[in-house]
């Protein structure tokens, strides 16, 4: 017989918050379905428990249900197809009754209510209705979610990210006395096997690309507005939330960035491209990338005159061309949920709006969407302003990084500038050749055994 959740594990549930795995309702709603609904979503995802008695503050009200209500709401989720088997008890806390109802992710999804299928997006439940988006949601009985599969080989304690998990505790507002086996469980990060699944070692292992091969954000900046030549490109690894600050850090020494000072309040940033609009593409790429496609990486490439920021996979058929923009629907739901959680998301399917928002009030090009294959976002810069000055800023400081390192070893090799400046190796030699038409370098003797000048 399974054993019942405890006082105490009920508590640390309530502590941690509504969440992809945890719904909270203050009383039994008139309407059954409410609860219903929410118990088939989780079903059809990594299941969760239903809390009837919290409100959605986290504050424990308490609630009687007689033998006649709870055999209505048994009923109610009766109506789930095929059957779903469900754990329905109530549990005192603080001398106040909390009914829980516990969900096991379904052996048999989809499970359908009324004709249609329920999923969790972070911490919501969303309802399918067409055939082509039931389609699309349930790729494969096995493994629907990437995020849910089994990473075998992940250790906890030695593969986590146990800085980044202590601030994740603090950012979204969990308490320390809560542990943090109790966290990994609450959040259902793990399986019942103990293999950590792929969306907590993408969120929390602080190198998931040693496990998933592709879990890497590419940043690569061109000289014009083609591929023609790469003056810059770097590759960040280890958790989302590294990956996207790195990024974001990597943008912000390539465009223009003023600064206004309002009265004696802080200086305020004004980014050449609202830093807003880059955030939400970038964390939408790294939510809702194909983590199934290893043929391709999330790639962040800079252009005179444009940024585009791609990812694996477009648009699911969970959301048609007139539902984009406003509603979500992950592919990665777990790590949707989590970085819901410490509000790098700030309502779910509004992203696509906020970047349209923030680029008309920067008076930029309204971004554009490439959908198919590649899910792409592109914003234009303001060409006229920054383009020379962006440019001649990354070759500036990619030159005196040349210059100095050949100074302090004058047989340094191109393939050990290409690690010290991250470029490639086709972007060190076109340095060189034009440091050596300047005059600014000489190379003594010949090309393996000789050594830098610099002039």
């Amino acid at each position: 017989m399974k054993t019942k959740l405890t006082s105490s594990s009920i508590q640390s549930i309530i502590q941690s918050g509504e969440g992809y795995n945890a719904e909270f309702k203050i009383r039994v709603p008139n309407k059954l379905k409410e609860i219903t609904e929410e118990i088939c979503a989780f079903a059809n995802a990594a299941g969760g428990v239903l809390l009837i008695g919290v409100g959605d503050d986290n504050v424990i009200h308490g609630v009687d249900i007689d033998n006649a209500k709870r055999s209505s709401i048994q009923n109610s989720i009766n109506e789930i197809n095929p059957h779903l088997t469900t754990d329905f008890y109530p549990v005192i806390i603080e001398g106040k009754t909390v009914w829980v109802i516990e969900v096991n992710s379904g052996s048999q999804k989809p499970y359908v209510l009324s004709g249609a299928i329920y999923v969790r997006q972070g911490p919501n439940t969303q309802k399918l209705t067409s055939v082509e988006q039931m389609r699309d949601f349930f790729q494969q009985s096995d493994r629907i979610y990437f995020d849910e599969a089994p990473c075998s080989g992940f250790n906890l304690q030695s593969d986590i990210d146990h800085k980044w998990f202590e601030e994740f505790r603090l950012q979204s507002g969990l308490s320390k006395t809560i542990t943090q086996e109790q966290i990994i469980q609450n959040l259902r990060l793990v399986l019942a096997d103990g293999n950590f699944k792929n969306g907590g070692v993408l969120f929390f292992g602080s190198a998931p690309e040693d496990f998933i091969e592709t879990a890497v954000l590419r940043c690569i900046a061109f000289e014009k507005d083609n591929k023609t030549q790469i003056i810059d490109d770097k590759t960040f690894g280890g958790p989302l939330i590294n990956q996207y600050q790195l990024a974001i850090q990597w943008l912000k020494g390539k465009l223009n960035v003023r600064y206004e000072i309002e009265g004696s309040g802080p200086r305020k940033e004004i980014w050449e491209i609202p830093e807003t609009a880059l955030k939400e593409a970038i964390i939408n790429a790294l939510s809702h990338r194909d983590y199934y496609d290893k043929g391709a990486k999330i790639t962040i490439e800079l252009f005179q005159d444009r940024v585009e920021i791609s990812n694996p996979g477009g648009l699911t058929s969970a959301i048609s061309l007139a539902d984009f923009g406003t509603k979500s629907h992950s592919r990665n739901p777990l790590i949707f949920g989590l970085f819901v959680r410490i509000r790098m998301v700030e309502q779910v399917g509004s992203g696509i709006g906020r970047i349209k928002d923030r680029m008309k009030e920067a008076k930029l090009p309204e971004p554009l969407f490439k959908t198919d294959g590649m899910f792409t976002v592109i914003l234009h810069r303001a060409v006229e302003k920054t383009v020379e000055k962006t440019v001649e800023k990354t070759v500036e400081k990619t030159i005196e990084l040349i210059l100095t390192e050949m100074s302090s070893n004058p047989k340094i090799t191109i393939k050990e500038l290409s690690k010290t400046t991250g470029l490639t190796r086709r972007g060190v030699e076109y340095n060189l050749n034009k440091l050596k038409e300047e005059g600014k370098i000489k190379r003594i003797g010949s090309d393996r055994g000789g050594s830098w000048k610099v002039i």
